[in-house]
Protein backbone atom coordinates (compact mmCIF):
# COMPACT_ATOMS: atom_id res chain seq x y z
CA UNK A 1 0.00 0.00 0.00
CA UNK A 2 2.82 2.34 0.90
CA UNK A 3 4.57 1.47 -2.36
CA UNK A 4 1.46 2.41 -4.36
CA UNK A 5 1.27 5.74 -2.54
CA UNK A 6 4.91 6.48 -3.40
CA UNK A 7 4.32 5.66 -7.07
CA UNK A 8 1.24 7.89 -7.19
CA UNK A 9 3.19 10.72 -5.57
CA UNK A 10 6.00 10.27 -8.07
CA UNK A 11 3.53 10.35 -10.95
CA UNK A 12 1.92 13.51 -9.55
CA UNK A 13 5.33 15.16 -9.20
CA UNK A 14 6.16 14.21 -12.80
CA UNK A 15 2.94 15.87 -14.02
CA UNK A 16 3.78 19.00 -12.09
CA UNK A 17 7.23 19.10 -13.65
CA UNK A 18 5.83 19.16 -17.17
CA UNK A 19 6.40 22.40 -19.06
CA UNK A 20 3.19 24.43 -19.38
CA UNK A 21 2.99 25.20 -23.07
CA UNK A 22 0.79 27.51 -25.10
CA UNK A 23 0.24 27.75 -28.83
CA UNK A 24 -0.38 30.93 -30.76
CA UNK A 25 -2.24 30.80 -34.09
CA UNK A 26 -3.14 33.64 -36.42
CA UNK A 27 -4.71 33.88 -39.86
CA UNK A 28 -4.50 37.10 -41.83
CA UNK A 29 -8.07 37.32 -43.11
CA UNK A 30 -11.56 36.04 -42.36
CA UNK A 31 -12.07 34.24 -45.68
CA UNK A 32 -13.20 30.59 -45.71
CA UNK A 33 -9.74 29.35 -46.77
CA UNK A 34 -8.05 31.21 -43.97
CA UNK A 35 -10.60 30.01 -41.41
CA UNK A 36 -9.87 26.43 -42.54
CA UNK A 37 -6.18 27.20 -41.97
CA UNK A 38 -7.01 28.49 -38.50
CA UNK A 39 -8.93 25.31 -37.59
CA UNK A 40 -6.09 23.18 -38.98
CA UNK A 41 -3.54 25.00 -36.80
CA UNK A 42 -5.73 24.53 -33.73
CA UNK A 43 -6.20 20.79 -34.34
CA UNK A 44 -2.46 20.42 -35.05
CA UNK A 45 -1.43 21.78 -31.65
CA UNK A 46 -4.08 19.85 -29.77
CA UNK A 47 -2.77 16.56 -31.21
CA UNK A 48 0.91 17.51 -30.85
CA UNK A 49 0.75 17.52 -27.04
CA UNK A 50 -1.55 14.54 -26.50
CA UNK A 51 1.22 12.02 -25.89
CA UNK A 52 4.03 14.29 -24.71
CA UNK A 53 5.82 13.21 -21.53
CA UNK A 54 7.61 16.50 -20.97
CA UNK A 55 5.10 19.13 -22.02
CA UNK A 56 1.42 19.83 -21.53
CA UNK A 57 -0.78 22.19 -23.52
CA UNK A 58 -2.44 24.69 -21.20
CA UNK A 59 -4.09 26.95 -23.77
CA UNK A 60 -4.35 27.86 -27.44
CA UNK A 61 -4.44 31.59 -28.18
CA UNK A 62 -5.69 32.70 -31.56
CA UNK A 63 -6.65 35.75 -33.59
CA UNK A 64 -8.89 35.42 -36.62
CA UNK A 65 -9.03 37.92 -39.47
CA UNK A 66 -6.84 40.51 -37.78
CA UNK A 67 -3.73 42.12 -39.23
CA UNK A 68 -0.37 41.11 -37.84
CA UNK A 69 1.10 44.59 -38.27
CA UNK A 70 -0.84 46.04 -35.31
CA UNK A 71 -0.12 44.28 -32.04
CA UNK A 72 -2.85 46.18 -30.14
CA UNK A 73 -5.49 44.77 -32.52
CA UNK A 74 -4.75 41.16 -31.56
CA UNK A 75 -6.82 40.32 -28.48
CA UNK A 76 -5.64 36.70 -28.32
CA UNK A 77 -2.00 37.75 -28.47
CA UNK A 78 -2.47 40.35 -25.74
CA UNK A 79 -4.23 37.79 -23.53
CA UNK A 80 -1.33 35.36 -24.03
CA UNK A 81 1.28 37.96 -23.06
CA UNK A 82 -0.77 38.89 -19.99
CA UNK A 83 -0.94 35.23 -18.90
CA UNK A 84 2.82 34.97 -19.40
CA UNK A 85 3.32 37.88 -17.03
CA UNK A 86 1.07 36.11 -14.52
CA UNK A 87 3.29 33.02 -14.57
CA UNK A 88 0.83 30.69 -16.29
CA UNK A 89 3.04 29.71 -19.25
CA UNK A 90 6.57 28.27 -19.56
CA UNK A 91 6.88 27.89 -23.35
CA UNK A 92 5.12 29.13 -26.51
CA UNK A 93 4.81 27.36 -29.86
CA UNK A 94 3.90 29.17 -33.07
CA UNK A 95 4.09 28.31 -36.78
CA UNK A 96 6.41 31.11 -37.85
CA UNK A 97 7.74 34.55 -37.00
CA UNK A 98 5.30 36.11 -39.48
CA UNK A 99 2.43 34.54 -37.49
CA UNK A 100 3.90 35.91 -34.26
CA UNK A 101 4.65 39.46 -35.51
CA UNK A 102 5.41 41.39 -38.68
CA UNK A 103 7.02 44.27 -36.87
CA UNK A 104 10.67 43.63 -35.94
CA UNK A 105 10.64 46.10 -33.08
CA UNK A 106 7.58 44.57 -31.40
CA UNK A 107 8.81 41.05 -32.14
CA UNK A 108 12.11 41.61 -30.34
CA UNK A 109 10.46 43.54 -27.51
CA UNK A 110 8.09 40.68 -26.74
CA UNK A 111 10.75 37.98 -27.11
CA UNK A 112 13.08 39.81 -24.72
CA UNK A 113 10.33 40.33 -22.16
CA UNK A 114 9.32 36.67 -22.33
CA UNK A 115 12.94 35.55 -21.99
CA UNK A 116 13.28 37.74 -18.89
CA UNK A 117 10.29 35.87 -17.45
CA UNK A 118 11.94 32.55 -18.24
CA UNK A 119 9.57 31.78 -21.13
CA UNK A 120 10.90 30.41 -24.41
CA UNK A 121 9.32 30.52 -27.89
CA UNK A 122 9.72 27.96 -30.66
CA UNK A 123 9.12 29.09 -34.26
CA UNK A 124 8.49 25.89 -36.19
CA UNK A 125 8.96 27.08 -39.77
CA UNK A 126 12.32 28.75 -39.08
CA UNK A 127 13.32 26.08 -36.50
CA UNK A 128 14.29 28.82 -34.04
CA UNK A 129 14.18 28.34 -30.28
CA UNK A 130 14.64 31.47 -28.16
CA UNK A 131 15.92 29.29 -25.32
CA UNK A 132 19.20 29.27 -27.23
CA UNK A 133 21.15 32.45 -26.66
CA UNK A 134 22.57 32.55 -30.18
CA UNK A 135 19.15 32.87 -31.78
CA UNK A 136 18.57 36.60 -31.28
CA UNK A 137 20.50 37.48 -34.41
CA UNK A 138 18.38 35.01 -36.37
CA UNK A 139 15.24 36.52 -34.84
CA UNK A 140 16.31 39.96 -36.05
CA UNK A 141 16.90 38.68 -39.58
CA UNK A 142 13.66 36.69 -39.78
CA UNK A 143 11.68 39.45 -38.12
CA UNK A 144 13.05 41.87 -40.71
CA UNK A 145 12.01 39.52 -43.50
CA UNK A 146 8.52 39.20 -42.08
CA UNK A 147 8.25 42.98 -41.78
CA UNK A 148 9.57 43.41 -45.33
CA UNK A 149 6.98 40.91 -46.60
CA UNK A 150 4.17 42.86 -44.97
CA UNK A 151 5.55 46.18 -46.22
CA UNK A 152 5.85 44.82 -49.78
CA UNK A 153 2.23 43.65 -49.81
CA UNK A 154 1.13 47.02 -48.44
CA UNK A 155 3.12 48.94 -51.09
CA UNK A 156 1.64 46.87 -53.92
CA UNK A 157 -1.88 47.57 -52.68
CA UNK A 158 -1.05 51.26 -52.24
CA UNK A 159 0.25 51.49 -55.83
CA UNK A 160 -2.91 49.85 -57.15
CA UNK A 161 -5.15 52.28 -55.27
CA UNK A 162 -3.19 55.32 -56.46
CA UNK A 163 -3.44 54.19 -60.11
CA UNK A 164 -7.20 53.90 -59.79
CA UNK A 165 -7.35 57.34 -58.16
CA UNK A 166 -5.40 58.86 -61.04
CA UNK A 167 -7.67 57.48 -63.77
CA UNK A 168 -10.88 58.08 -61.82
CA UNK A 169 -11.86 54.42 -61.47
CA UNK A 170 -11.37 54.24 -57.69
CA UNK A 171 -14.56 53.21 -55.86
CA UNK A 172 -15.33 54.21 -52.28
CA UNK A 173 -16.16 51.24 -50.10
CA UNK A 174 -19.04 53.09 -48.43
CA UNK A 175 -21.28 55.46 -50.43
CA UNK A 176 -21.68 58.98 -48.99
CA UNK A 177 -25.02 59.88 -47.41
CA UNK A 178 -27.45 60.65 -50.24
CA UNK A 179 -26.10 57.91 -52.51
CA UNK A 180 -26.45 54.16 -52.90
CA UNK A 181 -24.22 51.69 -54.72
CA UNK A 182 -25.62 49.97 -57.80
CA UNK A 183 -23.22 47.60 -59.59
CA UNK A 184 -20.28 49.45 -58.04
CA UNK A 185 -21.45 52.91 -59.18
CA UNK A 186 -23.01 55.71 -57.11
CA UNK A 187 -26.67 56.49 -57.72
CA UNK A 188 -28.82 59.05 -55.89
CA UNK A 189 -30.90 57.79 -52.95
CA UNK A 190 -33.72 60.30 -53.27
CA UNK A 191 -35.02 60.16 -49.68
CA UNK A 192 -31.55 60.93 -48.34
CA UNK A 193 -30.86 63.46 -51.12
CA UNK A 194 -33.81 65.54 -49.89
CA UNK A 195 -32.11 65.78 -46.47
CA UNK A 196 -28.79 66.74 -48.09
CA UNK A 197 -30.41 69.58 -50.05
CA UNK A 198 -32.22 70.76 -46.91
CA UNK A 199 -28.95 70.87 -44.96
CA UNK A 200 -27.29 73.05 -47.61
CA UNK A 201 -30.34 75.33 -47.74
CA UNK A 202 -30.44 75.76 -43.97
CA UNK A 203 -26.71 76.46 -43.75
CA UNK A 204 -26.57 79.17 -46.42
CA UNK A 205 -29.69 80.66 -44.81
CA UNK A 206 -27.69 81.30 -41.63
CA UNK A 207 -28.29 78.26 -39.40
CA UNK A 208 -25.23 76.95 -37.53
CA UNK A 209 -23.88 73.41 -37.68
CA UNK A 210 -25.09 72.38 -34.22
CA UNK A 211 -28.48 74.00 -34.79
CA UNK A 212 -28.96 71.99 -37.99
CA UNK A 213 -27.96 68.78 -36.19
CA UNK A 214 -30.45 69.52 -33.40
CA UNK A 215 -33.21 70.24 -35.94
CA UNK A 216 -32.60 66.93 -37.70
CA UNK A 217 -32.54 65.04 -34.39
CA UNK A 218 -35.78 66.77 -33.38
CA UNK A 219 -37.40 65.61 -36.63
CA UNK A 220 -36.21 62.00 -35.99
CA UNK A 221 -34.65 61.86 -39.45
CA UNK A 222 -32.19 58.99 -40.12
CA UNK A 223 -28.62 60.01 -39.47
CA UNK A 224 -25.54 59.78 -41.65
CA UNK A 225 -24.37 56.17 -42.10
CA UNK A 226 -27.38 55.06 -40.02
CA UNK A 227 -26.00 56.80 -36.90
CA UNK A 228 -28.44 57.26 -34.04
CA UNK A 229 -27.88 61.01 -33.76
CA UNK A 230 -26.76 63.83 -36.01
CA UNK A 231 -23.77 65.86 -34.83
CA UNK A 232 -22.19 69.13 -35.93
CA UNK A 233 -19.17 67.23 -37.31
CA UNK A 234 -21.48 65.16 -39.57
CA UNK A 235 -23.01 68.35 -40.98
CA UNK A 236 -19.62 69.98 -41.59
CA UNK A 237 -18.29 66.88 -43.38
CA UNK A 238 -21.34 66.76 -45.67
CA UNK A 239 -21.14 70.47 -46.52
CA UNK A 240 -17.51 70.02 -47.63
CA UNK A 241 -18.07 66.81 -49.61
CA UNK A 242 -17.72 67.61 -53.33
CA UNK A 243 -19.39 64.32 -54.24
CA UNK A 244 -22.64 66.29 -54.01
CA UNK A 245 -21.67 68.27 -57.15
CA UNK A 246 -20.42 65.18 -59.01
CA UNK A 247 -16.70 65.58 -58.21
CA UNK A 248 -14.33 63.48 -56.13
CA UNK A 249 -11.20 64.43 -54.24
CA UNK A 250 -9.11 61.32 -53.53
CA UNK A 251 -6.40 60.86 -50.88
CA UNK A 252 -7.71 63.47 -48.45
CA UNK A 253 -6.06 61.23 -45.89
CA UNK A 254 -3.32 58.63 -46.17
CA UNK A 255 -1.78 55.75 -44.25
CA UNK A 256 1.89 55.87 -43.27
CA UNK A 257 4.21 53.50 -45.14
CA UNK A 258 6.21 52.41 -42.09
CA UNK A 259 4.94 50.08 -39.40
CA UNK A 260 2.76 50.46 -37.47
CA UNK A 261 0.46 51.96 -40.11
CA UNK A 262 -1.20 55.18 -38.93
CA UNK A 263 -3.93 57.07 -40.76
CA UNK A 264 -3.23 60.82 -41.11
CA UNK A 265 -4.93 63.83 -42.62
CA UNK A 266 -3.25 64.86 -45.89
CA UNK A 267 -2.03 68.45 -45.59
CA UNK A 268 0.07 68.25 -48.76
CA UNK A 269 2.43 65.44 -47.80
CA UNK A 270 0.85 63.27 -50.52
CA UNK A 271 -0.59 64.13 -53.91
CA UNK A 272 -4.35 64.60 -54.05
CA UNK A 273 -6.38 63.50 -57.08
CA UNK A 274 -9.39 65.58 -58.18
CA UNK A 275 -11.77 63.94 -60.67
CA UNK A 276 -14.85 65.72 -62.07
CA UNK A 277 -18.15 64.34 -63.30
CA UNK A 278 -17.81 60.94 -61.65
CA UNK A 279 -21.39 60.77 -60.36
CA UNK A 280 -24.75 62.61 -60.48
CA UNK A 281 -25.19 65.92 -58.64
CA UNK A 282 -27.45 66.29 -55.61
CA UNK A 283 -26.71 70.00 -55.04
CA UNK A 284 -26.11 72.63 -57.71
CA UNK A 285 -22.63 74.16 -57.84
CA UNK A 286 -23.79 77.67 -56.94
CA UNK A 287 -25.28 76.42 -53.65
CA UNK A 288 -22.28 74.21 -52.90
CA UNK A 289 -19.67 76.97 -53.39
CA UNK A 290 -21.80 79.43 -51.41
CA UNK A 291 -21.64 76.96 -48.51
CA UNK A 292 -17.84 76.65 -48.91
CA UNK A 293 -17.46 80.42 -48.74
CA UNK A 294 -19.60 80.56 -45.61
CA UNK A 295 -17.67 77.72 -43.99
CA UNK A 296 -14.42 79.55 -44.62
CA UNK A 297 -15.74 82.81 -43.16
CA UNK A 298 -16.90 80.98 -40.03
CA UNK A 299 -13.70 78.94 -39.83
CA UNK A 300 -12.52 77.80 -36.45
CA UNK A 301 -9.79 75.39 -35.55
CA UNK A 302 -11.51 72.06 -35.22
CA UNK A 303 -8.34 70.05 -34.73
CA UNK A 304 -8.83 67.41 -32.07
CA UNK A 305 -6.84 68.49 -29.03
CA UNK A 306 -5.82 66.23 -26.18
CA UNK A 307 -6.07 67.78 -22.72
CA UNK A 308 -5.14 66.36 -19.30
CA UNK A 309 -8.84 65.64 -18.63
CA UNK A 310 -9.59 64.16 -22.08
CA UNK A 311 -11.40 60.79 -21.71
CA UNK A 312 -10.97 61.06 -17.95
CA UNK A 313 -14.22 62.76 -16.88
CA UNK A 314 -17.44 60.71 -16.77
CA UNK A 315 -21.01 61.58 -15.86
CA UNK A 316 -22.23 59.89 -12.67
CA UNK A 317 -25.86 60.13 -13.86
CA UNK A 318 -25.81 58.74 -17.43
CA UNK A 319 -22.25 57.38 -17.79
CA UNK A 320 -21.36 59.57 -20.80
CA UNK A 321 -17.93 61.17 -21.16
CA UNK A 322 -17.48 64.90 -20.75
CA UNK A 323 -16.23 67.09 -23.60
CA UNK A 324 -14.30 70.35 -23.41
CA UNK A 325 -15.65 73.72 -24.51
CA UNK A 326 -14.18 77.23 -24.44
CA UNK A 327 -15.75 80.57 -23.64
CA UNK A 328 -14.38 83.99 -22.83
CA UNK A 329 -14.34 83.36 -19.09
CA UNK A 330 -12.40 80.10 -19.53
CA UNK A 331 -12.71 76.41 -20.39
CA UNK A 332 -15.42 74.11 -19.05
CA UNK A 333 -16.42 70.44 -19.41
CA UNK A 334 -19.89 69.33 -20.44
CA UNK A 335 -21.76 66.00 -20.31
CA UNK A 336 -22.35 64.85 -23.89
CA UNK A 337 -25.87 63.62 -23.14
CA UNK A 338 -26.79 66.94 -21.49
CA UNK A 339 -25.33 68.81 -24.46
CA UNK A 340 -27.62 66.99 -26.90
CA UNK A 341 -30.74 67.20 -24.72
CA UNK A 342 -30.61 68.69 -21.21
CA UNK A 343 -33.79 66.82 -20.23
CA UNK A 344 -31.99 63.47 -20.60
CA UNK A 345 -29.31 64.25 -18.01
CA UNK A 346 -29.33 66.87 -15.27
CA UNK A 347 -25.54 67.06 -14.93
CA UNK A 348 -24.46 70.23 -16.70
CA UNK A 349 -21.13 72.03 -17.02
CA UNK A 350 -18.13 71.86 -14.70
CA UNK A 351 -15.54 74.64 -14.91
CA UNK A 352 -12.10 73.23 -15.72
CA UNK A 353 -10.32 75.29 -13.09
CA UNK A 354 -12.72 73.88 -10.44
CA UNK A 355 -11.73 70.32 -11.40
CA UNK A 356 -8.05 71.23 -11.17
CA UNK A 357 -8.55 72.90 -7.78
CA UNK A 358 -10.41 69.83 -6.46
CA UNK A 359 -7.53 67.58 -7.55
CA UNK A 360 -4.96 69.87 -5.89
CA UNK A 361 -6.93 69.74 -2.61
CA UNK A 362 -7.23 65.94 -2.77
CA UNK A 363 -3.52 65.59 -3.55
CA UNK A 364 -2.50 67.71 -0.59
CA UNK A 365 -4.86 65.85 1.79
CA UNK A 366 -3.34 62.53 0.73
CA UNK A 367 0.18 63.93 0.97
CA UNK A 368 -0.46 64.84 4.62
CA UNK A 369 -2.26 61.60 5.48
CA UNK A 370 -0.97 58.88 3.14
CA UNK A 371 0.91 57.12 5.97
CA UNK A 372 -2.37 56.70 7.86
CA UNK A 373 -4.35 55.69 4.72
CA UNK A 374 -2.12 53.93 2.21
CA UNK A 375 0.51 52.19 4.37
CA UNK A 376 -2.06 50.26 6.50
CA UNK A 377 -3.91 49.29 3.31
CA UNK A 378 -0.68 48.11 1.70
CA UNK A 379 0.21 46.09 4.81
CA UNK A 380 -3.29 44.56 4.94
CA UNK A 381 -3.06 43.43 1.31
CA UNK A 382 0.36 41.93 1.89
CA UNK A 383 -0.88 40.04 5.00
CA UNK A 384 -3.92 38.81 3.08
CA UNK A 385 -1.69 37.44 0.38
CA UNK A 386 0.68 35.90 2.92
CA UNK A 387 -2.23 34.14 4.67
CA UNK A 388 -3.44 32.83 1.31
CA UNK A 389 -0.04 31.28 0.63
CA UNK A 390 0.93 30.66 4.26
CA UNK A 391 1.68 27.02 3.47
CA UNK A 392 4.30 27.99 0.94
CA UNK A 393 7.49 28.88 2.79
CA UNK A 394 9.24 30.06 -0.38
CA UNK A 395 6.42 32.47 -1.19
CA UNK A 396 6.48 33.95 2.31
CA UNK A 397 10.24 34.39 2.19
CA UNK A 398 10.05 36.24 -1.13
CA UNK A 399 7.28 38.51 0.19
CA UNK A 400 9.36 39.37 3.21
CA UNK A 401 12.41 40.09 1.07
CA UNK A 402 10.38 42.34 -1.29
CA UNK A 403 8.92 44.21 1.68
CA UNK A 404 12.43 44.70 3.10
CA UNK A 405 13.75 46.04 -0.22
CA UNK A 406 10.78 48.41 -0.64
CA UNK A 407 11.36 49.76 2.85
CA UNK A 408 14.96 50.47 1.83
CA UNK A 409 13.73 52.46 -1.20
CA UNK A 410 11.50 54.50 1.12
CA UNK A 411 14.43 55.20 3.42
CA UNK A 412 16.53 56.35 0.45
CA UNK A 413 13.71 58.66 -0.67
CA UNK A 414 13.51 60.23 2.78
CA UNK A 415 17.28 60.69 2.93
CA UNK A 416 17.28 62.38 -0.48
CA UNK A 417 14.38 64.65 0.51
CA UNK A 418 16.21 65.75 3.65
CA UNK A 419 19.42 66.42 1.69
CA UNK A 420 21.49 63.58 3.20
CA UNK A 421 21.86 61.77 -0.13
CA UNK A 422 22.85 63.31 -3.47
CA UNK A 423 20.88 62.68 -6.68
CA UNK A 424 23.42 60.43 -8.39
CA UNK A 425 23.86 58.15 -5.38
CA UNK A 426 20.08 58.01 -4.86
CA UNK A 427 19.47 56.92 -8.47
CA UNK A 428 22.25 54.34 -8.37
CA UNK A 429 21.07 52.69 -5.15
CA UNK A 430 17.37 52.89 -6.07
CA UNK A 431 17.98 51.26 -9.46
CA UNK A 432 19.92 48.46 -7.80
CA UNK A 433 17.05 47.81 -5.37
CA UNK A 434 14.43 47.96 -8.14
CA UNK A 435 16.30 45.33 -10.18
CA UNK A 436 16.29 42.99 -7.16
CA UNK A 437 12.58 43.65 -6.54
CA UNK A 438 11.75 42.99 -10.20
CA UNK A 439 13.53 39.64 -10.18
CA UNK A 440 11.81 38.58 -6.96
CA UNK A 441 8.39 39.60 -8.32
CA UNK A 442 8.91 37.55 -11.50
CA UNK A 443 9.77 34.54 -9.37
CA UNK A 444 6.81 35.22 -7.10
CA UNK A 445 4.31 35.38 -9.96
CA UNK A 446 5.44 32.01 -11.22
CA UNK A 447 4.90 30.50 -7.77
CA UNK A 448 1.57 32.09 -6.91
CA UNK A 449 0.06 32.72 -10.37
CA UNK A 450 -1.97 35.51 -8.74
CA UNK A 451 -3.75 38.04 -10.96
CA UNK A 452 -5.86 40.92 -9.67
CA UNK A 453 -4.39 40.81 -6.15
CA UNK A 454 -0.88 41.39 -7.47
CA UNK A 455 -2.06 44.26 -9.67
CA UNK A 456 -3.94 45.98 -6.84
CA UNK A 457 -0.98 45.61 -4.48
CA UNK A 458 1.45 46.89 -7.12
CA UNK A 459 -0.69 49.97 -7.76
CA UNK A 460 -1.07 50.74 -4.04
CA UNK A 461 2.71 50.50 -3.74
CA UNK A 462 3.09 52.84 -6.74
CA UNK A 463 0.70 55.29 -5.09
CA UNK A 464 2.64 55.09 -1.82
CA UNK A 465 5.94 55.65 -3.66
CA UNK A 466 4.44 58.68 -5.44
CA UNK A 467 3.61 60.45 -2.19
CA UNK A 468 6.78 59.21 -0.48
CA UNK A 469 8.82 61.12 -3.07
CA UNK A 470 6.77 64.33 -2.94
CA UNK A 471 8.70 67.08 -1.22
CA UNK A 472 6.02 69.75 -0.86
CA UNK A 473 2.27 70.36 -1.36
CA UNK A 474 0.94 71.07 -4.84
CA UNK A 475 0.11 74.74 -5.47
CA UNK A 476 -0.65 74.56 -9.20
CA UNK A 477 -2.15 71.77 -11.27
CA UNK A 478 0.55 69.30 -12.39
CA UNK A 479 -0.37 67.20 -15.41
CA UNK A 480 2.29 64.56 -14.76
CA UNK A 481 1.16 64.07 -11.18
CA UNK A 482 -2.47 63.84 -12.29
CA UNK A 483 -1.68 61.23 -14.97
CA UNK A 484 0.40 59.22 -12.49
CA UNK A 485 -2.33 58.57 -9.92
CA UNK A 486 -5.79 59.30 -11.41
CA UNK A 487 -7.66 56.69 -13.48
CA UNK A 488 -10.82 58.74 -13.98
CA UNK A 489 -13.15 61.35 -12.47
CA UNK A 490 -16.88 60.76 -11.98
CA UNK A 491 -19.10 63.85 -11.74
CA UNK A 492 -21.63 62.91 -9.04
CA UNK A 493 -23.42 66.25 -9.35
CA UNK A 494 -22.68 69.92 -9.94
CA UNK A 495 -21.01 70.22 -6.54
CA UNK A 496 -19.15 66.94 -6.02
CA UNK A 497 -16.50 64.94 -7.88
CA UNK A 498 -15.34 61.37 -7.23
CA UNK A 499 -11.67 60.72 -8.04
CA UNK A 500 -10.83 57.10 -8.93
CA UNK A 501 -7.14 56.58 -8.21
CA UNK A 502 -4.88 53.69 -9.23
CA UNK A 503 -5.30 50.67 -6.99
CA UNK A 504 -9.10 51.04 -6.98
CA UNK A 505 -9.21 53.82 -4.37
CA UNK A 506 -12.05 56.37 -4.58
CA UNK A 507 -12.17 59.79 -2.91
CA UNK A 508 -14.90 62.40 -3.12
CA UNK A 509 -14.09 66.09 -3.26
CA UNK A 510 -16.43 69.08 -3.16
CA UNK A 511 -16.27 71.69 -5.93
Amino acid sequence: MAQVTIIEAANAAEVKLKLRCAAYCRVSSDSDDQLNSFMAQTRYYEKAFEKSDREQLVNIYADEGITGTREDKRDGFQRMIKDCRRGKIDRIYTKSISRFARNTKNCLKNIRELKSLGISIFFEKENIDTAKLTDEMMITIMGGLAQEESTSISQNMRWSVQKRMQNGTYKNATPPFGFKKVNGDLEIEENQALIVRQIFEWYISGYGLKTIADMLNGMNLPGSKQAVLWKADNIRYMLKNDRYIGNAMFQKSYVTETLPHIKKRNYGEKQKYCVTGVNQQIVDKETFYAAQKLLKSRHRDFETNVYPLSKKVFCGKCGATYKRRNRRSGAFWLCRTHDINAADCENGIIVESDIYSAFIRLHNKLLNNYKQILLPLQTALQHLKLRKFSGQTQVMDIHKEVAKLREQTHVLARLKTKGFLDEAKYIEQTNELNVKISKLQSELKKLTRSDDEDEALDQIEMLTDFFEKREKPMTEFEELGFESIVDKIVVKNQHELEFHLIGGLKFKEKI
